[in-house]
């Protein structure tokens, strides 16, 4: 369940919950399945969907309800929307020129890797993530950058619940533990068929003005190989070109 409104909770509670409904699997969602998901009564369900789809914040299609674009406006207006992707754009755009490979700016939220942005590469390899999208930390190369850099805490979360999602993806705490000690030490994250058997990824740490890692940029290819070197450079130029533009 998304969430579930304790007893007398208020009408804002219930349209956050409502609205917490919805996720990266459930992007389309009928009336029944709000109720069930917000832990609300069908009627009450109903009269917050009214509300927020004659608000624009909900849009009903013929298949169920979706987030409307008044909730995507809302969302391009957070601060990490703004800032940190109008910053590194141009260096985005760059880097996608010189690699044609796929490129991911992300972030940590929590115990998940979120993407900040996406340009699409030349080539035809899958790549599951997607703008506002999360994917496991320990799964991903951006992800295992940020993971190499979070506090003690949020590893030994991570580590205490390594989920596999291809034969590939690293479950073994030690393993991964001397990955990270890997990443801190040379600087660059890399992974091959632990999110998707389909393609390899490699990616370095975004410094703040304070030093602090913010971000992860990175790179999806079909394979590494001799390339690694070659992709590892290219992101490093483009890492600190974000960096100093953050800087100042």
């Amino acid at each position: 369940m998304a969430g579930r409104s304790a007893p007398g909770a208020s009408l804002v509670d219930r349209t956050l919950d409502v609205l917490g409904a919805f996720g990266p699997e459930h992007r389309v969602l009928r009336l029944t399945d709000l109720a069930a998901r917000s832990g609300l009564t069908p009627s009450t369900t109903l009269r917050i969907v009214r509300r927020l789809e004659a608000r624009g914040f909900l849009a009903r299609r013929a298949d169920g309800y979706v987030v409307g674009r008044r909730t995507w406006d809302l969302g391009l207006l957070a601060p990490v929307q703004t800032e940190l992707r109008d910053v590194a754009a141009p260096f985005l755009q760059d880097l996608q020129a010189a690699t044609r490979a796929t490129v991911h700016l992300a972030e940590r939220d929590g115990d998940r890797v979120l993407y900040l942005d996406r340009l699409q590469g030349s080539a035809s390899v899958p790549v599951v993530s997607r703008v506002g999208g999360r994917l496991p930390l320990h799964t991903t190369g951006v992800g295992k950058v940020l993971l190499a850099h979070a506090p003690a805490e949020v590893v030994g979360q991570v580590l205490a619940g390594l989920q596999r999602v291809t034969p590939y993806s690293i479950t073994s705490p030690g393993l991964l533990q001397r990955q990270l000690a890997q990443v801190r030490r040379e600087g660059f994250a890399s992974t091959s068929g632990e999110m998707d058997v389909g393609n390899a990824s490699v990616a370095v740490p975004v410094r703040g003005p304070d030093g602090d890692v913010v971000a992860a940029l990175g790179l999806v290819v079909a394979t590494l190989g001799r390339d690694r070197p070659r992709l590892v450079a290219a992101l490093s130029v483009a890492a600190a070109g974000i960096s100093r533009a953050l800087r100042g």
